[in-house]
């Protein structure tokens, strides 16, 4: 459970070039082990058409986007769309990859990680969502439409997946 709050919201999170250790000495991020994750902005639409995005609460107060690892043997598309499954019950189909980005996290057993996220966009039914059982770290799971999205508290590193995910989808709609 340790391993889920240090991973979504430890202070520091968007360091990327480098990352200290408890005795304030720098580490070389490409020395330390990697782990692959998947993650989606999810939407879909209401009866009426209206888009909708599928956000998870974490314990930080920030709504993020649901991921998780990628097994071996398993296509980042392929992982991702186990992992929203999982998380958050949705049925998903990878529209396009969004981005990526990567960051350094704490475990408290492996100690630091450095965790590389591949972002895509995932189109999924309306339907309730249901947020995984003993999901460490993570209180809630919704459905948004686009103008509330500007009233959540969200980690600036995941906005411009957002922000492209919405431009993609308005532009379609047009």
């Amino acid at each position: 459970m340790g391993a889920v709050y240090k991973e979504i919201g430890e202070p520091g999170k968007d360091e990327t070039t480098q990352s200290r250790d408890k005795k304030n000495q720098l580490i070389d991020p490409s020395t330390l082990p990697l782990e692959q994750l998947g993650g989606a902005v999810v939407y879909a639409r209401d009866a009426n058409n209206e888009l909708y995005f599928a956000f998870v609460h974490d314990i930080f107060g920030h709504w993020t986007l649901s991921k998780g690892r990628i097994e071996e043997g398993e296509s980042p598309e392929e992982g991702t769309v186990r992992e929203i499954k999982e998380e958050i019950n949705a049925n998903i189909v990878i529209k396009e990859k969004l981005g990526e980005n990567e960051y350094i996290a704490s475990h408290p057993e492996k100690g630091k990680l450095r965790k590389h996220v591949l972002y895509f966009l995932g189109e999924a039914s309306f339907e309730p969502l249901e947020l995984e059982e003993g999901k460490g770290g993570l209180d809630d799971a919704r459905w948004f439409r686009v103008a509330e999205i500007v009233d959540l508290n969200i980690y600036d590193d995941i906005l411009p997946l957002i922000t492209k995910a919405v431009t993609i989808l308005t532009q379609q709609k047009s």
